[in-house]
Parts: C-alpha cells; sequence; structure tokens
C-alpha cells in the first residue's frame, strides 16, 4: 500500500499545487473583477481543473511518448486520443459532480461562512478533493491494466 499510495503521490500531488495556485488566483481575479460570488466559485473551479488537467495529460503525454519510442513507435494522433480515453475513464465520473456541484458550491458557500475569500477557496478546494480522489484513484487503478499501454 505505501507504494501505491507514493506512485499517487508523484502522479497528482504537483498537478494539485499547480491547481490550488491557479484557483485562487482565479477566484481572486473574478471577485475582484465582477464581485459576485458565482463567477468567483466557476472562476476557481475551472481555473484549478484547466490547471490541474493540463499538467495530467502532459505527463500522461510525455510518458506515452517515451514508451513508444523506446519501443521504435512514433507517437501519433491515435496515441493522444487513447491518452485522452485513459483521463476520461480515471477522472470522468468523479469530475462531473466535483466541477458542476460539489466544488463550485463549495466555493459559493465556504468564503462567505468563514468571511475570508481565499480562506473559503482553499478549505472548499481541499474538502472536494476528498469527495473527487476516491472515485479517481479506483478508477485510475482500474485503468492501467488496460488503457495505459503505449508499447
Amino acid at each position: 500500500m505505501k507504494q501505491k499510495v507514493k506512485e499517487w503521490l508523484r502522479r497528482y500531488l504537483p498537478a494539485e499545487v499547480l491547481s490550488v495556485v491557479a484557483t485562487l488566483v482565479c477566484a481572486a481575479w473574478a471577485h475582484w473583477a465582477t464581485g459576485n460570488r458565482i463567477t468567483t466559485a466557476l472562476a476557481g473551479t475551472w481555473g484549478g481543473n484547466a490547471a490541474y488537467f493540463g499538467y495530467i495529460l502532459l505527463i500522461d503525454v510525455l510518458h506515452a511518448r517515451r514508451t513508444r519510442q523506446a519501443h521504435g513507435k512514433s507517437y501519433t494522433g491515435r496515441t493522444f486520443l487513447k491518452n485522452l480515453r485513459a483521463l476520461f475513464v480515471e477522472f470522468g465520473v468523479a469530475e462531473l459532480a466535483d466541477s458542476f456541484v460539489i466544488r463550485p458550491g463549495l466555493m459559493y458557500a465556504l468564503p462567505a461562512m468563514v468571511g475570508s475569500l481565499s480562506g473559503g477557496i482553499l478549505l472548499a478546494k481541499l474538502l472536494a478533493d476528498v469527495t473527487f480522489y476516491v472515485p479517481a484513484i479506483i478508477s485510475y487503478e482500474l485503468s492501467k491494466k488496460r488503457l495505459r499501454k503505449f508499447e
């Protein structure tokens, strides 16, 4: 189990760091620009998502490219679609609930509840991550055997 936790941390922690920064920056910018809590919640959610999934996709593409090159094959558009499919399987279920209900709802409510925009947004992100990672990690583990072979 210790090896699994290390693998998950290597995969998800750098993306989380980028996501936290993007979430806070996008939420702060939206709040400054509009003063609207709904816009702030959505900007924080989607800014964090863009950073998170952009990083994960980049890492997956680089890994698949290296693997294919090691086997004398090139990275093609078809390989890229396979990368996207694996990400959809890994995150699809978790992401639907997270991006459209849980995370924006928490980012809307918690800043007002705690009396701090950045504190509420950060707390909302951390709480939403718990509900996100359980199905995501299960899906990742199930997808490794079939969808992440790029030889």
